[in-house]
């Protein structure tokens, strides 16, 4: 049996030629044995046929046994021939024929410095593809941030309508001047506050 992998062979074909080799060598030799089988058992009836039969049946399965030793050796001899033949002719492709899905490689050939070049490229895309992936999720993020705030700034001034829609209802014509006089009154407020704790301290300590 060779030991050539045939690995472009079976590339081609789906298996190795060594395995078909294999399959045909093990069928030949299940039908050399049972032909022998067959032979025995026509002769053993022969025998039966034949009066006072000096041969037993043990010295014809002895026969049997070294004549399929010999076809076996014979056997084993051609089909070694056969099998190399096979190999050689039939199941090998030749040096210069590539298969139609190794033809790009006849015109686009690369050699080991160039693929080492091309590797590198490929790692560094990789690496520009990563950072340029985490940039997208930090422009994601902040594109939420942006809409949290957008939609709360929508919420203030929507407040800010319906605080002038009260002002209006009740007499106020600006709403800006509404405020400036609500924040002027609350200071007002506080003030008076702090003035009445102040004296409230005083009259507890007198």
């Amino acid at each position: 049996m060779s030991v050539d992998p045939m690995a472009y062979e079976a590339q081609f074909f789906g298996f190795t030629p060594q395995t078909c080799m294999l399959r045909i060598y093990i069928a030949f030799q299940d039908y050399l044995f049972e032909v022998m089988q067959a032979v025995e058992q026509v002769i053993l009836k022969k025998l039966d046929g034949i009066p006072e039969c000096a041969i037993s049946a043990v010295q014809i399965r002895k026969c049997t046994e070294e004549f399929l030793c010999f076809m076996k050796g014979r056997f084993d001899n051609l089909f070694g021939k056969m099998e190399q033949l096979f190999l050689q002719l039939i199941l090998r492709i030749p040096p210069n024929v590539l298969l139609p899905e190794d033809k790009p490689q006849e015109t686009h050939s690369y050699s080991e410095e160039e693929f080492h070049l091309l590797q590198k490229e490929i790692e560094q895309l990789q690496e520009k593809y990563k950072t340029e992936l985490c940039t997208k999720q930090a422009l994601l993020a902040e594109l939420e941030e942006q809409k949290i705030v957008q939609t709360k700034l929508k919420q203030t001034l929507s407040l800010f309508d319906e605080l002038e829609n009260v002002g209006r209802d009740h007499g106020a014509s600006d709403f800006r001047e509404g405020l400036v006089f609500l924040i002027q009154n609350s200071r007002k407020l506080q003030s008076i506050r702090e003035n009445v704790e102040k004296e409230s301290k005083r009259l507890k300590i007198s």
